[in-house]
């Protein structure tokens, strides 16, 4: 990701408008957040989730695929993570 080759699903740029994410701030929230959850068996890449912050401190949550194969980075979606489904945006509440 760090070297540029990235690149962002209709879906994801759809929820970063709906949410005002600004994708600075999307690429700053996965560069220092933490996978919280990984996808090994998506397709056709495996893929993470990824809480972070954006520069204001606000919770971003971003689903990342990554192909070793291209070295693309594939932002899949991004949204703000609701309360009520997360404790402390990082567990899933049952």
């Amino acid at each position: 990701m760090q070297l540029g080759h990235v690149r962002i699903t209709d879906h994801a740029y759809e929820e970063a408008n709906a949410d005002e994410i600004k994708f600075d701030e999307i690429y700053f929230s996965a560069l220092h957040g933490v996978v919280i959850e990984e996808y090994a068996d998506d397709s056709p890449y495996p893929s993470v989730l990824i809480f972070g912050q954006t520069f204001a401190g606000d919770p971003v949550h971003s689903v990342w695929a990554y192909s070793e194969l291209n070295g693309w980075a594939v932002l899949i979606t991004v949204y703000r993570p609701d309360p009520n489904r997360w404790i402390d945006c990082k567990v899933r509440k049952k």
